[in-house]
């Protein structure tokens, strides 16, 4: 229990900022674009089971709704 750690526990270490404003912009941006991923997948599955549109227009309601919401959200 009381051996060597090999490192100081008091000691304050330092933040690399940059990175870690790196890896927070990549972790909003796979949120925004999963979000926008999964919204468009649950609306060309109500176009194409629920509504009864085909796979074809629930192919386009996928394509047109992800296209829409990447420019918008830009």
């Amino acid at each position: 229990m009381a051996e060597d750690l090999g490192f100081d526990r008091d000691a304050r270490g330092t933040m690399d900022y940059a990175e870690h404003n790196r890896t927070y912009a990549g972790f909003l941006g796979l949120v925004k674009y999963g979000s926008i991923g999964v919204v468009a997948i649950l609306l060309g599955m109500l176009v194409g089971l629920i509504v009864g549109g085909g796979v074809i227009m629930s192919l386009l309601t996928v394509i047109v709704f992800a296209a829409l919401a990447v420019v918008f959200l830009k």
